[in-house]
């Protein structure tokens, strides 16, 4: 039977006020104490994914992982950083529950900051 739900992520950039283009993500299945790469993606102009980052039969109950590249983001913006950047790799670690809901876990990015919700 397939699941109907899931997951998908956008990016927002605060301090510039617009989407995040080009933003490198990794998504991660945890499996006891380690994890394994499910895919990595990039954002594309509207700062989104081409997509669900998982879906059908792929889309479990679980607990996941978006790694956002937020540095390297950052530095091709021209963004002044300090050295280390204060972000740079930022993990969110999140459950599944109901493999037939939709899990939209959004980022919004400063140099400085970030936040994230459940969004719909």
């Amino acid at each position: 039977m397939s699941n109907s739900g899931r997951l998908t992520t956008h990016v927002l950039d605060t301090a510039l006020g617009m989407p995040a283009k080009g933003l490198k993500i990794d998504l991660f299945l945890i499996e006891g104490d380690g994890r394994r790469l499910i895919k990595t993606v990039a954002t594309n102009s509207d700062g989104r994914v081409d997509g669900p980052m998982l879906e059908g039969d792929a889309f479990a109950a679980g607990t996941y992982e978006l790694l956002f590249h937020a540095g390297d983001y950052l530095r091709a913006t021209g963004a002044s950083l300090p050295d280390p950047a204060f972000l740079d790799l930022i993990p969110l670690r999140f459950g599944i529950a109901d493999a037939a809901s939709h899990y939209h876990v959004p980022l919004l990015l400063s140099a400085f900051s970030y936040s994230t919700y459940r969004g719909s």
